[in-house]
């Protein structure tokens, strides 16, 4: 069992993510002293946390599951776990011995390991996809010259299969991409393709930025739909934030990532004449970003203009200032990844060779 699962219960928030990017997973195991477990805490635990108000710095005392669903070594079929695994959609079961202490743990993927058709722990949505899959890839110059940026492999898939695989793990019945830059390229990559009956392409006359091309789908859309950029991943329960964003009645859903940075230096506070205030070595600091990944109600369609470049950030600041509900969904740092610039797409690429 890898002990980086096990984390105290007077830990904070903020160190539990961090333990989370650490083993990777979506899991963690409150635990005291000899390892007798208190309870679980998944990301999930943490996410209604914070959006409930609660800081980051705060203990995850009130946070936790106390009534986890365990498996007692011994006592259990590997089926009977399964069943559990399916029924309760977790992704890890910690075993105990007749004490209560933790022995080991049962993942979801050891336990589904070489399983065709292997059931998703998250929920289905009944809501198209929109992938804006028409800017030129700028950031990736110059190998975007040659090859559109939703076509460079990811391992053994391009990237719009594995943005669209996010997807498809929850049923979504339809996908919309919205092209422009080498359009043709894309379309005959799709031609055959195993969801080809169930996508739709939209070219741009013009690019028209992050949220532009929207406008193309008015006489489409008639409820909720996801929107991804073309070169971002996310890992995410797509059912609960569909569910969220109903629950609350957004007008938008943004998709967000927690991510820690560290300053490497010294950092000086003064004021006036250069006086020296305070010095901090190294300090930390935990933000939250946008991913580029959105869910939007229908009302949000009639705010964008015909054939304008419009991004998604112009949206937002027009659904905030005519008092609509905009609200976030944020997922930890190890469940997104930015593909969109050379350092993380090479980081992707080597992490999957590693699972590989």
């Amino acid at each position: 069992m890898d002990r980086n699962l096990l984390i105290k219960e007077d830990e904070t928030i903020n160190e539990a993510l961090k333990r989370l990017n650490l083993t990777g997973g979506r899991v963690l195991l409150v635990a005291a002293a000899g390892d007798l477990l208190l309870g679980t805490l998944t990301d999930g635990d943490i996410r209604r946390a914070l959006l409930a108000g609660k800081a980051f710095q705060e203990p995850i005392t009130s946070v936790y599951n106390r009534n986890a669903t365990t498996l007692l070594q011994g006592a259990f079929t590997l089926e009977k776990a399964k069943r559990l695994m399916i029924r309760r959609k977790l992704e890890l079961l910690p075993i105990l011995d007749h004490d209560g202490r933790v022995l080991d743990t049962l993942t979801w993927d050891q336990a589904f390991s070489g399983q065709r058709d292997l059931p998703e722990p998250g929920g289905k949505i009944d809501t198209p996809v929109v992938v804006m899959a028409g800017g030129r890839g700028t950031r990736l110059d110059p190998v975007t010259r040659v090859i559109p940026k939703p076509l460079l492999p990811i391992g053994d898939k391009p990237v719009i299969d594995v943005i669209l695989d996010q997807f498809e793990r929850h049923a979504a019945p339809h996908f919309y991409l919205v092209l422009n830059y080498k359009c043709e390229m894309i379309e005959a990559y799709f031609s055959g393709h195993v969801l080809e009956d169930r996508l739709t392409f939209v070219r741009e006359p013009s690019y028209l930025g992050t949220a532009g091309g929207l406008h193309l789908l008015a006489d489409r859309l008639e409820g909720d739909f996801f929107v991804s950029n073309c070169d971002v991943i996310v890992h995410a329960d797509l059912a609960e934030v569909l569910a969220l964003h109903r629950r609350q009645h957004a007008a938008m859903t943004i998709l967000s990532s927690i991510q820690h940075h560290r300053i490497p230096y010294g950092v000086i506070d003064f004021r006036e004449e250069g006086e020296v205030l305070t010095i901090t070595e190294k300090p930390e600091y935990t933000i939250t970003i946008n991913t580029g990944v959105y869910l939007l109600s229908r009302e949000a369609l009639d705010l964008i203009p015909k054939e304008v470049v419009f991004d998604m950030t112009d949206l937002i600041s027009v659904l905030l200032a005519q008092g609509r509900r905009v609200i976030t969904y944020p997922v930890n740092d190890s469940d997104y990844v930015d593909i969109g610039q050379w350092g993380e797409y090479r980081k992707t690429i080597e992490r999957i060779k590693l699972v590989d």
